[in-house]
């Protein structure tokens, strides 16, 4: 094994100065570089390391350097893999002491020395795994372009990883929202990319069908195996996430489990270790679960005797938790790796906290969704969130840091839950966080784009990144960020036609179009709805049948009359070459996408962002009312619906612009799933969560005051710590619960309201009480 080697790798560069000056030697130039390759480094990696270097300086300069195998006085510059002290006869120039970076599991150092025989470079790594770090670094680091191959004379860096596992997940399979139309040279480039910002380890999802995605160029048990033999040649680890049967108690379910496994197992030529899910999927009792992991790692061993098993809590209740821990304590189990905290498990300190030091705290964080997830997008504006919905292009740098920082000191690394390319660049934040977790987002990603985008589009194509996260900052109406945002990205379309074809640079523009495109329409269908709401303030005089007919018409002008057509036509020419290019899959209907939240964000484009939908249910109805006084009475509570009076207060609970709500989602599952995502509810029901806080401190203490609450199932609602008593009490959708307000509490005219949580552990999430509006009505 190449881990179990003491090797160093070397990369030498004897360089001419491009100026003769000592005031001008600033730049190094090797476009007529010569890579020495040593013969202690041993294949597949000798032949990687060369290759990885040859091809990607290749492809952004149209310079093809040569790969010698001996030491050549005349070369200019020479790249050199080595173990050992010495490489041809040259000392090679290792810092005394084990603290170096250099000399830690998975580091490297690059570092220029100026001699008499020329200008070296020097990238020297810890082991096989530090010559791809090494190499990645130089290659993220050199100015590329046409003809040029540069780099700062006098450059030095070295680092080595905090985290020792830092991963990604790539399942092979159908809700992937792109991967399942890739080829194995798609898997291979990517995988490349991925190590070379410092990934060691990829997981699959293998056991597809093979007629489960349309989209398959490959066999999906042909591929499982090409993603092995990837792993391989790039000297990272190859995961699976594997699920036991859902009910292992089945007769014959847990027999063909293991069949299954071992088949697979015996055809992968590297497999370092096996993640069993406890849930998510799966509902079986740890009980069952255990000796079923137990008699699995035995067959692993059989052919990768390295290997090892993980297990996660996900979905485990109390019961299940203690039961597992106390297996741990009893038995100390040496068949198991480590456990895995992903979405659902126990919170993540605790996990850490009850599991034995023998074994490792694998983190699986979430950066691929942003509604109804493990990580929810922060102050999300909702008409992103019922367009963009769960799977469109992500880049959230700063807040992943911040997550990053607050999760992972509880784990000994991280494979990524990802399921597919919109995560792109949350993936190196990660990887690269993994190295070291307070490294710059604005270095990270200025080193993404010089390496994806080219040296002279870097900078500002660094700057939009973070633009397109901002834009995502709080209500749209009021974030000047996106008009800018899309001007920038226009800038950089127009500068560099030569990125069109590139899938990163598509999808980015395609985000900062589509962020512009509801910008306008939402503005526009806010200003509809208002509109109609002063024709239904006219209904005592027009009539009510004529005044719902009136409001009707203002409000289809969304379709009949849009607005920013020029701007929806962009993002769906950027969808057409997104799937050309990497089988991006956004729209159900036209590319066949697995599912409606599966990135499928073109189908949801024209979705209303104001409650024509919920309106025209409403007309219906109250049309077949019997009376104009009733008629009258219900189109005056639909227009006072969110203005409940002077003195009085009315808060969408998950709207990013709701005044008085000091909570955030609760976990970001707070998004009403329904009719594939086509809910004809209030907007303001189709998000919620499940115990909100809200603070207010401009009430009358001489007024009296009730609490009107909508949502579904129970509202335990206090006000100012004191729970109280409800008066009316409906537990469905759009309907109400009500809550005299005692004036002793409100003495100095503030107001805190919170909600106990009930005990529904045993509910699945979608059947738990949550909130979706709050009203302070002065009576």
């Amino acid at each position: 094994m190449e881990n179990k080697l003491t090797i160093w790798l070397l990369c030498m560069i004897s360089a001419t100065l491009l100026s003769c000056s000592a005031e001008d030697q600033k730049t190094l130039d090797f476009s007529e570089a010569i890579i020495l390759i040593s013969p202690q480094i041993t294949s597949p990696l000798k032949e990687t390391a060369g290759t990885i270097l040859v091809e990607e300086i290749e492809k952004r300069t149209g310079t093809s350097l040569k790969v010698n195998r001996e030491w050549d006085s005349n070369t200019r510059i020479a790249l050199v893999l080595a173990s050992g002290t010495s490489l041809f006869g040259k000392a090679i120039p290792f810092r005394k002491g084990s603290g170096a970076p250099e000399r830690q599991k998975e580091g490297y150092r690059i570092f220029h020395e100026s001699s008499e025989a020329g200008n070296t470079l020097w990238v020297i790594g810890a082991d096989a795994r530090g010559i791809f770090y090494g190499i990645g670094k130089l290659l993220r680091t050199a100015r590329l372009s046409k003809g040029k191959i540069n780099l700062d004379a006098g450059f030095e860096f070295s680092e080595s990883p905090q985290y020792a596992l830092r991963g990604h997940q790539f399942g092979y399979r159908n809700t992937a929202n792109s991967w399942d139309a890739w080829t194995v040279g798609q898997f291979d480039q990517h995988f490349r990319e991925q190590v070379l910002f410092g990934a060691n380890a990829f997981e699959n999802i293998p056991f597809q069908k093979v007629n489960s995605s349309p989209h398959f160029k490959v066999d999906p048990q042909v591929m499982e195996v090409e993603l092995s033999k990837i792993c391989e040649k790039y000297g990272a680890d190859y995961w699976v996430w594997t699920p036991a049967p859902r009910d292992l108690s089945e007769p014959g379910a847990y027999q063909e489990g293991l069949e299954k496994q071992k088949d697979f197992y015996a055809r992968c030529p590297r497999l370092n270790a096996v993640f069993v899910p406890g849930g998510d999927p799966g509902e079986n009792h740890p009980s069952d679960l255990i000796p079923y992991l137990e008699d699995l790692s035995k067959i692993l061993k059989e052919y990768h005797p390295e290997a090892g098993i993980w297990v996660s809590l996900q979905g485990f209740n109390k019961e299940k938790v203690s039961y597992f821990f106390d297996y741990l304590e009893k038995h100390s189990p040496d068949w198991l790796k480590g456990v895995v905290y992903g979405p659902s498990s126990p919170p993540i300190a605790l996990e850490r906290e009850l599991l034995p030091e023998k074994y490792m705290h694998r983190f699986y964080p979430d950066i691929t969704h942003t509604v109804r997830c493990h990580y929810p997008v922060e102050n999300w504006d909702q008409a992103f969130a019922l367009t963009l919905g769960r799977e469109p292009c992500n880049p959230q740098p700063e807040m992943y840091k911040r997550l990053f920082q607050r999760d992972s000191p509880h784990t000994d690394g991280f494979i990524t839950y990802s399921d597919g390319t919109h995560d792109d660049v949350n993936k190196v934040i990660w990887s690269q966080l993994g190295w070291d977790p307070g490294k710059d987002p604005a270095t990270i990603l200025a080193e993404y784009t010089r390496f994806f985008f080219g040296a002279e589009v870097g900078e500002e194509a660094a700057r939009g990144i973070f633009a397109l996260e901002e834009n995502w900052d709080g209500p749209i109406l009021e974030n000047p960020a996106i008009e800018k945002t899309l001007a920038l990205w226009k800038r950089l379309e127009v500068a560099y036609p030569q990125l069109s074809g590139n899938w990163r640079w598509q999808q980015l523009l395609m985000r900062a179009y589509y962020d512009a495109y509801i910008r306008d329409r939402l503005a526009f269908e806010k200003s509809l709805e208002a509109e109609a709401y002063e024709i239904l303030a006219q209904a005592d005089s027009i009539g009510a049948d004529q005044a719902m007919f009136e409001a009707l018409q203002q409000l289809q002008k969304a379709d009949t009359e849009p607005v920013s057509q020029d701007l929806k036509e962009k993002v769906l020419t950027y969808g057409e070459m997104l799937f050309q290019s990497v089988g991006a899959q956004t729209s159900v209907e036209k590319y066949r996408a697995s599912g409606a939240e599966r990135g499928a964000i073109l189908d949801f484009i024209d979705y209303p962002l104001n409650n024509r939908w919920w309106l025209e249910d409403e007309f219906d109805k109250i049309r077949n009312f019997e009376s104009e006084a009733e008629k009258l009475a219900r189109l005056d509570f639909i227009r006072t619906y969110e203005y409940p009076g002077e003195g009085s207060f009315y808060d969408n609970i998950s709207s990013a612009d709701a005044r008085h709500v000091t909570s955030k989602t609760d976990d970001a599952i707070g998004f009403l799933w329904e009719n594939n995502g086509t809910s004809r509810k209030r907007l303001s029901t189709q998000l919620f969560q499940f115990t909100p806080t809200l603070d207010y401190d401009e009430l009358d203490p001489e007024s009296d005051y009730l609490i009107r609450v909508s949502g579904f199932g129970e509202a335990l609602l206090r006000a100012n710590g004191q729970r109280l008593t409800p008066t009316r009490y409906e537990k469905g959708y759009e309907e109400f619960k009500e809550f005299p307000l005692p004036r002793e509490l409100i003495s100095e005219g503030k107001l805190k309201i919170s909600f106990d949580k009930p005990d529904e552990e045993h509910l699945n999430w979608r059947q738990q009480s949550r909130v979706t509006d709050v009203w302070v009505i002065k009576q």
